[in-house]
């Protein structure tokens, strides 16, 4: 049932991409809609484009927090067996059986991603407001930031003026210094 939940879900979203309520062709019939009518439509439409992009970013905030509750779990593991062989092992073994169940989101080069996501981003407070907004490609820019301060200073100038990943990386180019891989 869950399965075809998601299915639903992700269907809907692949047909509502880059819809707005002005971009839908109206046949001739259509267009003698009476004048209240059309603004039932238009208000609908609205309402159902509003509602399409609160889902788009709770499925996005949800992904983010998964990703980071992935790294804080792994990272915890690890460090209770305190040996660094061993965490390379535990993500590639984990990283096969994970992939075959859940696909390639948890490959081990994004698992390792995840558990410096975690690494970098230690508090759940942070990576939940941040992830009102930003997105995993966001985040995959921030993680080679080595300057703490920079990379919240990154992070919080992307949610406060919406940058999308273009933006954050030009943004970013623009001040080139040690502080960046």
């Amino acid at each position: 049932m869950k399965d075809r939940r998601t299915s639903i879900i992700k269907q809907l979203l692949k047909s509502w991409k880059n819809k707005t309520p002005e971009k839908y062709d109206l046949t001739v019939s259509e267009n003698k809609i009476v004048q209240s009518e059309k603004k039932l439509f238009k208000d609908i439409s609205e309402l159902i484009y509003n509602s399409k992009n609160r889902i788009i970013d709770l499925s996005n905030s949800e992904l983010l927090t998964l990703f980071w509750n992935v790294g804080r779990r792994i990272n915890e593991h690890v460090l209770q067996n305190k040996r660094a062989e061993y965490g390379k092992q535990i993500v590639v073994t984990l990283s096969k059986l994970l992939v075959r169940i859940y696909g390639n989101n948890f490959e081990d080069k994004n698992l390792r991603r995840m558990l410096r996501f975690a690494e970098l981003f230690d508090s759940y407070e942070i990576v939940v407001t941040l992830a009102q907004k930003l997105t995993w490609s966001h985040f995959l820019l921030l993680l080679p930031v080595r300057n703490t301060d920079s990379r919240l200073f990154y992070a919080k100038k992307t949610l406060n003026e919406s940058w999308s990943v273009r933006d954050l990386r030009n943004q970013m180019s623009l001040k080139p210094s040690k502080d960046h891989l």
